[in-house]
């Protein structure tokens, strides 16, 4: 991927306009799940827009509703957490730390920690 003096991302970005469910991952206390929509992600981030942000710094799990099918039939869920890095005009960024592709829908609500 070309870069310009500018950019300093490594992996190139995708506008995809996903379901995302979040919540501030604290050691020791349950957090409320969250939900908005994905702007753009790649294999190493995602930014996306909630009427609730989560502070920056903070780490965070994530559940996206992924667009591909396994087996042309099953739905596919990315489980992912990472960082906060970036929070502006009800768009946040994070870096993603790990993640996974998985077969189903996962539902927020039934999730313990993810990763």
């Amino acid at each position: 991927m070309a870069h310009t003096a500018s950019e300093r991302r490594t992996s190139r970005r995708f506008p995809l306009h996903l379901p995302i469910h979040f919540r501030v991952s604290q050691r020791g206390a349950a957090s409320r799940w969250s939900s908005g929509v994905t702007c753009d992600i790649s294999s190493g981030g995602v930014s996306f827009r909630s009427r609730r942000q989560p502070p920056v710094g903070s780490h965070v799990e994530m559940l996206i509703d992924w667009p591909a099918r396994h087996d042309e039939a099953d739905a596919v869920s990315l489980l992912s957490t990472g960082f906060v890095v970036r929070c502006d005009s009800g768009r946040a960024a994070v870096r993603m730390s790990a993640r996974y592709l998985r077969p189903g829908v996962a539902e927020p609500q039934s999730m313990g920690r993810i990763a």
